[in-house]
């Protein structure tokens, strides 16, 4: 069973950076994955971030965060990354990573992601 634990949520001024840290388990390989940082604000629904093909490293991100955020991802530590550069108070969640087996493009279908962190809250202020 993959397991994913995320890391490097905090607290930050409006304009900061952070980078958040997912490492993954459970598989010899991770090459037949796509995996995705998704987040979610108190009383909205979870919304996708970012995505990255672990064996070809494409992307694809969200308009809200194009320009600011860079999804990548550390073959030999199982370890996906997302760096956020000018960060928003609107950009205040709990981030999730996700798992996508059998899945070779970044994708923001929250339905092909099938296994999940438990999450890391960033909180920006103004």
């Amino acid at each position: 069973q993959v397991q994913l634990v995320e890391s490097g949520g905090g607290l930050v001024q409006a304009g900061g950076s952070l980078r958040l840290s997912c490492a993954a388990s459970g598989r010899s390989t991770f090459s037949s994955y796509a995996m995705g940082w998704f987040r979610q604000a108190p009383g909205k629904e979870r919304e996708f971030v970012a995505g990255i093909s672990w064996l070809s490293g494409s992307t694809n991100y969200a308009d809200s965060v194009k320009g600011r955020f860079t999804i990548s991802r550390d073959n030999a530590k199982n370890t996906v990354y997302l760096q956020m550069n000018s960060l928003k108070p609107e950009d205040t969640a709990v981030y999730y990573c996700a798992a996508a087996s059998r899945v070779f493009m970044p994708t923001s279908l929250e339905g092909r992601y099938g296994d999940w962190g438990p999450g890391t809250q960033v909180t920006v202020s103004s």
